[in-house]
C-alpha cells in the first residue's frame, strides 16, 4: 500500500488527500454507530407500547375476573373450637379463678377432592380472558386422634358451638348454596367465618359435634364454583388427594407441589396430587392459628394458561432489534465500499426506521391474528421495502437480493430463539459467534486507510 510520501512523489501534480478524504470509512462507521444509538430512541418507544398493550390486557382481564369471579383458591373444611383454659392465682390470701378462651383448630385427617373445570372464553374488546365453571366434590374425615396426641384436655374443649369453616379466595364466585354432610347431618353454610379464618375468607356454620370426643366423623360437600385463570387448593388434610381434569388444553402446574401424574392433551388434561402433612409446615391443631403465611405458601393447583402470549413474544423480538439494525448498516455499509457506491445517512436512517416500524406491525398484527401469522407477514412486508429501497438507491438487483436475503435470516433466526427456552442462551450465542466471525471476515478485505 502506498504511503502519503509515495502518492506525493508519483503524483506531483495532484492534491495531498484531506484528513476527511484518508478516513472518510472511519467516519462513516462512526456515523453509522450514533444512528445506531439514535434508532434506540424509537424502539424504546415501540418497547413501551408493548408494556402499555399489556398493561390494558391485564386489565380487561381484570374487568372481567371482578364481574365473573377471580382467580380461586379452596381451603378446609376445618373446624374452630373454644378451648376454655383456667387460671389460678392468690390475691390478698383468697384464691382467685379465672378462665381464658382461646381458638382451637382442627385440620381434617383426610381431605379428598375430585373436580372437574369447563372452561369458556370471554371477550372484552381485542382481548381474550378464559373463565371457568367447577363442580367439587370434597370428601375426608375428622379425627380426636390428633387432639388426644397433642396432649389437648378434651373436657376443656366446647364440643357445642363449634365453627366449621370452609375457605373459598373470591365469594362471587359461589354459584349455589353450598352443603357439607357431616355425619349423619346436613347443614348448610351461611356467609362469613366470624374470625376463624385462617388465611382466605369463606363461608361457615356453627355446629354441635359432641361425637367428635371419641370417634371420626366422615364429611362430605359438592361446591359449585366460578372462577378465572386459575384453580388452587390448600393441603390442609393429613393426607391431601386431588383428582382434577379440565377441558383445557394449555395448563401450567403451579404452586409448592407438582401433580405425581398428570395427562395434557389438546382436548384437556387430568392432573393427581397427593400431600402428607409431612411437606408442608404447620400442624393439624393449634391453638390461636398463627400460620397463615405458611399457609398461602402451601398452595397449589392449576394455572390455564392461554396458549398465545403476543406480548411477551413481541417484547422478546424487540430485544434484538440492536443486532438487526447494526448487521444490516454493516452489510450495506460493506456493499456501499466494495461496489464505490455512496449512500447517504439519511438513506441509512430511512432504512433503520423501516427496521423499527417491524416490530409496530408485529404487534398490532398480533392482536388480530396467530402470532406466527403475524410475525411472518410484517417479516415479509419489512423484506420486501428494504429490498426495493435498495435496488432503487443502488441501481443494482444484486445488492438488493444481499440484502433482503439477510433479513430473511436474521428474522427467520430471531423467531427461531423465541420459541426456545431451555437451548436459547446457547443457539443465541452460537448464532452471534457465527455472525460475527462473517462480518470479520469480509471486513479484512477492506482498506481502511485508503483515500479512494
Amino acid at each position: 500500500m502506498e504511503n502519503l510520501s509515495d502518492y506525493s512523489n508519483n503524483y506531483p501534480n495532484e492534491k495531498k488527500p484531506g484528513f476527511f478524504q484518508r478516513n472518510a470509512k472511519t467516519l462513516k462507521a462512526v456515523t453509522i454507530g450514533f444512528l445506531v444509538l439514535l434508532l434506540l430512541i424509537p424502539m424504546n418507544m415501540i418497547e413501551d407500547l408493548i408494556r402499555e398493550r399489556d398493561y390494558t390486557e391485564n386489565e380487561a382481564v381484570g374487568e372481567v375476573s371482578q364481574k365473573w369471579s377471580g382467580r380461586q383458591t379452596i381451603i378446609g373444611p376445618y373446624l374452630n373450637f373454644d378451648y376454655i383454659i383456667t387460671h389460678e392465682s392468690m390475691v390478698d390470701g383468697k384464691k382467685n379463678i379465672s378462665t381464658e378462651t382461646k381458638n382451637l383448630t382442627l385440620l381434617p385427617d383426610e381431605l379428598t377432592i375430585d373436580g372437574n373445570l369447563f372452561t369458556e372464553i370471554r371477550r372484552r374488546g381485542i382481548y381474550e380472558v378464559n373463565v371457568y365453571q367447577s363442580a367439587l366434590t370434597l370428601k375426608g374425615t375428622f379425627s380426636p386422634e390428633e387432639l388426644n396426641k397433642r396432649g389437648i384436655d378434651m373436657e376443656k374443649i366446647c364440643f357445642e358451638n363449634v365453627t366449621l369453616c370452609l375457605g373459598v379466595a373470591d365469594m362471587r364466585g359461589i354459584s349455589e348454596q353450598i352443603q357439607i354432610k357431616l355425619g349423619d347431618s346436613i347443614y348448610d353454610f351461611e356467609s362469613g367465618m366470624n374470625g376463624k379464618e385462617i388465611g382466605y375468607s369463606g363461608v361457615s356454620k356453627i355446629i354441635d359435634v359432641p361425637e367428635l370426643k371419641e370417634q371420626t366423623i366422615p364429611y362430605e360437600i359438592n361446591l359449585k364454583l366460578k372462577g378465572s385463570q386459575s384453580m388452587f387448593f390448600i393441603p390442609v388434610g393429613k393426607t391431601t388427594k386431588i383428582n382434577l381434569q379440565a377441558d383445557w388444553g394449555t395448563p401450567s402446574f403451579d404452586g409448592s407441589y407438582l401433580p405425581e401424574s398428570h395427562d395434557v392433551t389438546e382436548e384437556g388434561f387430568t392432573a393427581k396430587w397427593q400431600v402428607l402433612n409431612l411437606n408442608r409446615s404447620y400442624p393439624q391443631t393449634a391453638m390461636n392459628f398463627s400460620n397463615a403465611s405458611d399457609i398461602k405458601e402451601s398452595r397449589f393447583g392449576v394455572n390455564l394458561r392461554m396458549p398465545v402470549e403476543q406480548y411477551q413474544q413481541s417484547m422478546r423480538t424487540a430485544k434484538y432489534a440492536v443486532l438487526i439494525i447494526l448487521l444490516t448498516f454493516v452489510v450495506i455499509f460493506f456493499v456501499e465500499t466494495i461496489d464505490k457506491k455512496r449512500i447517504h445517512v439519511l438513506q441509512y436512517l430511512l432504512i433503520g426506521l423501516g427496521l423499527c416500524l417491524f416490530y409496530s406491525l408485529l404487534l398490532s398484527m398480533s392482536e388480530q391474528m396467530s402470532f406466527t401469522l403475524a410475525y411472518i407477514i410484517a417479516a415479509a412486508l419489512t423484506v420486501g421495502l428494504i429490498g426495493l429501497y435498495m435496488r432503487g438507491i443502488m441501481k443494482k438487483t444484486k445488492p438488493a437480493l444481499i440484502m433482503s436475503g439477510l433479513l430473511l435470516a436474521l428474522y427467520t433466526y430471531i423467531y427461531v430463539l423465541i420459541q426456545l427456552e431451555t437451548l436459547a442462551l446457547l443457539a443465541g450465542s452460537l448464532g452471534l459467534f457465527v455472525i460475527l466471525a462473517i462480518l470479520m471476515y469480509f471486513s479484512k478485505k477492506i482498506d481502511w486507510f485508503s483515500a479512494n
